[in-house]
């Protein structure tokens, strides 16, 4: 089931009319090449899925982890 609920949000965040012109350097605000829990915090459908996105558990989503979403 969690499985379904993580897909279920990266499907609705990828395919959200809001995120369709929002690109990483969009949620990097800071511009420092990261997408921290709290820049992430603008979408909150990003949020939901943070944690699966960030595969090396640092807190925060590369370029490469936050393509999987796209």
């Amino acid at each position: 089931m969690k499985v379904l609920n993580t897909s279920l949000a990266i499907l609705v965040l990828a395919s959200s009319a809001a995120y369709a012109a929002v690109d990483f350097a969009s949620f990097d605000t800071n511009g420092d090449g990261v997408i921290s829990q709290q820049e992430a915090a603008a979408n909150t459908q990003l949020v939901k899925i943070f944690d699966q996105l960030d595969t090396d558990g640092n807190g925060e989503l590369s370029k490469e982890e936050f393509a999987k979403v796209q």
